[in-house]
């Protein structure tokens, strides 16, 4: 079982539970067996590039954020941006304007 996988799966099952969503429910609504989306949450099955298409959609995601965890800047930690990929449109929005206010902060000293 390859670590990138496994990784890939570990974010679809944390995706799919901050959707309150469960296994059973996602796989009947790509059309595959539960035992089927376990084995991919797991690592142990790798999707076809089109079922994987198909779950970035149902999930609401980006294939780099399913695929690579970030695809921010090294100075910022890991499970923050995994975090942010997780969050609303108006959350983001909110969370922009903090991050502003921090920006505009330091810029001043």
């Amino acid at each position: 079982m390859s670590r990138r996988f496994s990784e890939m799966g570990r974010r679809i099952k944390l995706r799919r539970k901050e959707l309150g969503i469960t296994q059973e429910k996602l796989a009947e609504n790509l059309g595959v067996s539960p035992n089927h989306l376990s084995g991919i949450e797991t690592g142990a099955q790798n999707p076809s590039i089109s079922f994987f298409a198909d779950i970035c959609d149902a999930l609401d995601v980006t294939p780099d954020y399913l695929l690579l965890g970030s695809m921010h800047a090294e100075s910022v930690p890991e499970d923050i941006t995994d975090s942010l990929r997780l969050c609303s449109p108006e959350d983001l929005a909110l969370i922009r304007k903090i991050v502003r206010v921090f920006v505009e902060r330091n810029q001043d000293k």
